[in-house]
């Protein structure tokens, strides 16, 4: 069994890991929303509505088919995606809207 400072210098490696992950996690969404924002100035530029349902159904499919794929909970990337898109919808109104 390891001693309690060799547990905790794995612990703090893996904590230290997943921060690094974390950070790149949120750079990449910062990324998406990013995009999302130019997509939004693109649809009031040229008059295209804001929803679009096949869009959504789209990215609902493929995280599916990731979470299938990869053994993941495919409701827990739906909810995350849900929100992800709640917030999308929120930026492009808040963009179309300026009009």
């Amino acid at each position: 069994m390891p001693t309690n400072s060799t547990t905790d210098e794995v612990l703090e490696k893996l904590r230290a890991e997943l921060d690094r992950i974390d950070e790149e996690f949120l750079e990449v969404l910062c990324r998406r929303i990013e995009c999302c924002s130019r997509i939004g100035h693109h649809k009031r530029e040229h008059d295209v509505p804001m929803m679009q349902p096949h869009r959504i159904g789209l990215v609902h499919r493929r995280a599916e088919e990731f979470a299938i794929k990869h053994g993941l909970n495919s409701k827990f990337l739906r909810n995350l995606y849900d929100l992800i898109i709640e917030e999308t919808c929120r930026l492009e109104t808040l963009i179309i809207g300026k009009g």
